[in-house]
């Protein structure tokens, strides 16, 4: 079966398997090998992408349901030259330990701070109930998390001091 979808910004077209998992044609067919299979059973988060910036597990999901869709993987949220805040918070805090799970969460966690952007303790704890890290215990990946949250609040409050500075220079 033909599809076609947007993945990480870029339109990829292909032949699949009705029958093929979103998690197998990101690895196997587009060779993004950040989204990891951990249970097939949606249960562990390590396959948390998002399709139309919602937060889905692709080891539950066929590849012909995101036919047509915007699909963004771990990959998508930051690049070598610009991290995303998540991204930056893993490396600084050491929000992981094996790995296995660190792109699920990332998603995860990246989806939590779009919706609130100063999570409490306990708010980010429970927005991590998708996500299985057999690691870690969860205390650096707090860590992690409100390391971004105070980094894309910087980010926001630069921005805004940029497009102040913009219009008082305009008038």
């Amino acid at each position: 079966m033909e599809i076609s979808m947007k993945v990480n910004g870029i339109e990829k077209k292909s032949y699949t398997e009705p029958r093929m998992l979103l998690v197998h044609y990101l690895r196997d067919e587009l060779d993004l090998t950040g989204t990891h299979i951990g249970c097939d059973t949606s249960q562990c988060g390590a396959c948390t992408v998002y399709i139309d910036g919602k937060s889905v597990k692709s080891c539950t999901t066929l590849a012909v349901q995101a036919d047509g869709t915007e699909v963004t993987t771990v990959e998508g949220l930051g690049d070598m030259e610009k991290l995303h805040a998540i991204q930056r918070g893993f490396w600084e805090e050491h929000g992981l330990q094996c790995g296995y799970c660190t792109p699920g969460v990332m998603m995860a966690m990246a989806a939590l701070l779009k919706e609130n952007p100063d999570p409490s303790e306990s708010e980010i704890r429970e927005g991590m109930k998708g996500a299985i890290c057999r690691c870690t215990g969860y205390q650096f990946i707090v860590k992690a998390v409100q390391y971004a949250a105070r980094s894309l609040a910087e980010e926001n409050e630069k921005e805004k001091l940029v497009q102040s500075a913009g219009e008082g220079g305009a008038k």
